[in-house]
């Protein structure tokens, strides 16, 4: 594969105000400013906050406030959790997204599904498209709108260049419209990314489904620039147990640490640990130093 060149015009950090930040978040932050500062990308910080029984204020503080703490700085996007509530939360956005579905639909691309929670985990996370044949109406009460994926290849951009990936089974019929009538996620990631004009995606190894997601419901679009977007999908830090870590616990949160008097070097020095390294680390570009490939 021929490297991609390494210049680009955005790229962003999405956090999702769903629980307090933690070590494994820092890491993915840590490594979108160091890949845009060697690539001349500007940084957007977009707040992730559709889901709206998960957003609790004290979530989107801490955003800001750790950061602040990390000294990571960002180009656009809200300064504070007001500028976040008064012109950049998602729901100002909706009409975006709405406009989105309508294209799909008039492009066939849709179709609605009525499973419930407790059929769908029969099929151990494959949706088999129990309802593709149905035939029932995009507006049935109670229902997801799915998206019909008839591509068996995708074409995804790497740092290391153009990858040619076959779908996964578990990536077909995913839902872009949930029940309550508000787009989900793969949808709202997609189109912020071409409104925004963000050409660079920094991601942990986990979200890889996603990538190939967004790239199939991107191709529905037709001519917009995602196509064109380069991933970067980093390791994950893993906690003692072999599990990744997650915003459920608490004792990874930067919050926590630092009210038990962890310092900025301390943590960073953490995030070397858990990723192999024996270095003492001051500074997130030290940190990035000791993470990223040599040759980016």
């Amino acid at each position: 594969m021929q490297p991609v060149p390494l210049t680009f015009n955005k790229t962003r950090i999405a956090p999702t105000p769903s629980g307090f930040l933690h070590l494994g978040n820092v890491l993915s932050f840590v490594l979108t400013a160091a890949l845009a500062r060697q690539t001349g990308a500007k940084i957007l910080l977009r707040i992730d906050d559709l889901d709206r029984e998960r957003v609790k204020p004290e979530y989107v503080q801490d955003i800001f406030d750790i950061l602040n703490f990390l000294e990571i700085s960002w180009d656009e996007g809200p300064r504070n959790a007001d500028e976040y509530r008064n012109e950049w939360s998602q729901i100002y956005r909706v009409e975006l997204y709405q406009d989105a579905l309508k294209s799909l639909e008039q492009g066939g691309h849709l179709f609605a599904c009525t499973c419930s929670r407790a059929q769908l985990q029969q099929n151990t996370n494959i949706y088999p498209g129990t309802c593709l044949h149905k035939n029932l109406p995009l507006n049935t009460p109670d229902s997801n709108l799915r998206l019909i994926n008839d591509a068996g290849e995708i074409s995804v951009n790497t740092l290391s260049g153009k990858q040619i990936i076959t779908v996964p089974p578990e990536m077909n019929y995913f839902v872009v419209r949930k029940k309550d009538g508000m787009p989900a996620y793969q949808l709202t990631s997609v189109c912020d990314d071409i409104h925004f004009g963000v050409d660079l995606v920094v991601r942990g190894l986990d979200l890889w489904p996603s990538t190939l997601a967004q790239s199939q419901l991107a191709a529905k679009f037709g001519n917009n620039t995602f196509a064109e977007t380069v991933f970067y999908h980093h390791p994950l830090l893993m906690a003692a147990d072999g599990q990744k870590l997650s915003k459920s616990a608490g004792d990874t949160s930067i919050k926590y640490l630092r009210e038990q008097g962890k310092s900025l070097a301390d943590i960073y020095t953490m995030i070397a640990r858990l990723s192999g390294k024996t270095h003492q680390v001051n500074n997130w570009q030290q940190l990035s130093q000791l993470l990223l490939p040599s040759d980016f």
